[in-house]
């Protein structure tokens, strides 16, 4: 036998609708395509499927089996294609986020609060993006976004403007370089820095002071969290460098003090990196929009 969609829904049709002329309306076909339609489909199964001489047309046993399972697969369809459809409205699918700068949790988990009530349908995961190349895993669709402050010519990839930050100096309010106006490289030779637990060269205050300066602090000393590293300095265990919107955000302490990396200041720009095929999805622009609108509640805070 060669049953076909078509044909469940053929004796779906006839069996809620009673007759011919009404099912062949409900399928939008006429009352002789059906018949005929309905002809092929007995010829196939060499049973009959419906008791014709009764009214309302009545299906027979071996058409009630042929029922039961246009209930139990048509309904199964259905749902496909609605996945499909949604898939290609851009109603629903896929965001793996890599963040490569490792403060960015703090501000993309309320963007991504936001984003799960606009986009329920949309599976969204965050993969730390400092354990692994995140930017080829972009490229091989092994992740959907990834957070950069490291733009590059990738084929097939754009770099999306969200935000610019400063890197800032923090200290205990009773350091020695709190006194200062700003902060030069020199000034950390002798000092414990308090990072993050990333490579150095990911860091911006090694990759945009130190390293280009050829200096090292005398220890480095890795933490987690963004919390605990204000606590160590504000209790004077050291110093350290972190993004502006950041030290702002985490009110954890008044016992510290900020200043600028050098007497300009640096400034960096953080990027979200898609596919390029991705970009014009509707819930990939969403997740953007909400992004900048978090960005400037930030740095207006």
């Amino acid at each position: 036998m060669h049953i076909e969609f078509r044909h469940l829904r053929t004796i779906k049709a006839i069996h809620e609708c009673g007759g011919l002329a009404r099912a062949a309306d409900h399928l939008n076909i006429t009352q002789s395509a059906l018949s005929h339609q309905i002809k092929g489909l007995e010829d196939q199964t060499g049973v009959e499927l419906f008791f014709r001489r009764s009214k309302p047309m009545k299906l027979s046993p071996a058409g009630l089996r042929l029922l039961r399972l246009a209930e139990q697969v048509l309904p199964q369809v259905e749902a496909m294609e609605a996945e499909f459809n949604a898939l290609r409205l851009g109603e629903t699918g896929r965001m793996h986020i890599a963040i490569e700068c490792h403060a960015c949790f703090e501000w993309l988990f309320p963007v991504l609060e936001a984003f799960r009530k606009s986009w329920p349908d949309v599976d969204v995961d965050i993969r730390p993006g400092l354990a692994f190349d995140a930017l080829p895993a972009l490229q091989k669709e092994e992740v959907d976004l990834v957070v950069s402050s490291d733009p590059e010519v990738i084929p097939g990839v754009d770099f999306v403007e969200l935000f610019d930050y400063a890197p800032v100096f923090v200290a205990a309010s009773q350091h020695p370089l709190a006194l200062k106006p700003y902060i030069e490289a020199e000034d950390f030779r002798d000092q414990t820095l308090i990072t993050y637990p990333v490579e150095r060269n990911r860091l911006d205050v090694f990759s945009q002071l130190l390293i280009p300066a050829g200096v090292a602090p005398k220890a480095v000393r890795q933490v987690e969290l963004t919390a605990v590293i204000l606590l160590l300095v504000a209790s004077n265990r050291g110093i350290s460098v972190l993004p502006d919107w950041v030290v702002r955000e985490v009110k954890y302490s008044s016992d510290y003090v900020t200043r600028p990396l050098t007497k300009t200041g640096i400034t960096r720009r953080l990027y979200a990196a898609v596919r390029s095929d991705d970009r014009e999805k509707p819930f990939v622009k969403e997740l953007l929009v909400l992004a900048r609108q978090e960005a400037r509640r930030l740095q207006s805070a």
